[in-house]
């Protein structure tokens, strides 16, 4: 699963993508609504944790926008206010939940789980090429019916890849989607991950899923997709 968190406080923004990535989720992190609405244009979120207090756009001309775009991903909302109109009107635009700062982390956690099991968050019950499978659910990866240990970076990058079989995904797509950050031309982190992970899910295994497109990036794909 892949979440978006639009919080201004860098240090709340790196404590939950820190706490979520440890879970497994997939993490991007935007400080601003601008920044948080220009990702959510690339598509690929199951859930939103917006904090109301942003510069550029407030969480609820986010939130409006969202609705706008009929996006049917669950919000959850942040707020240093707990008085009950920002609630209600949070919740009168669209927001599925709210969590008022400070929060323990465990509850932020409940309530992510709680709105990903939710309709609007329901996704295929596994990813699968060919005979490469990952359940999201119980964040198991087989191929051939074979069980195959990832890393958490590991499995964030072949979830990524396989929720977009066949499409060629450049470098700096993968670093945004699954590091989170801007890609960095000076290291080859991503290559040396696409690697890691070609040993465990292609190395002993035919036909060969994960390919390399010289100078644009790479892609999952079975024979003749």
């Amino acid at each position: 699963m892949r979440i978006l968190v639009v919080e201004d406080e860098k240090k709340v923004a790196g404590f939950i993508q820190r706490g979520l990535e440890a879970e497994h989720y997939a993490v991007d992190v935007a400080h601003d609504g601008e920044a948080g609405l220009s990702l959510l244009g690339n598509g690929g979120y199951d859930l939103v944790i917006l904090d109301i207090m942003l510069p550029r756009r407030d969480g609820f001309a986010v939130l409006r926008e969202i609705r706008a775009r009929r996006l049917e991903l669950p919000v959850l909302l942040l707020t240093a206010r707990d008085a009950v109109s920002d609630k209600v009107t949070g919740l009168d635009l669209g927001a599925d939940d709210y969590l008022t700062k400070p929060f323990a982390f465990a509850e932020l956690l409940a309530r992510v789980r709680a709105l990903l099991r939710r309709g609007g968050a329901v996704g295929p019950t596994e990813l699968r090429v060919a005979d490469l499978c990952l359940n999201p659910a119980t964040r198991e990866v087989t191929r051939s019916g074979r069980a195959i240990e990832l890393t958490a970076k590991e499995y964030a990058l072949l979830e990524f890849l396989l929720r977009q079989p066949g499409r060629v995904l450049s470098r700096p797509l993968i670093a945004q989607h699954v590091w989170g950050v801007d890609f960095d031309t000076s290291t080859n982190v991503i290559d040396v991950y696409v690697n890691y992970l070609r040993r465990k899910i292609d190395a002993d295994f035919e036909p060969k899923l994960l390919h390399t497109v010289r100078g644009v990036g790479y892609v999952l794909r079975a024979p003749g997709q």
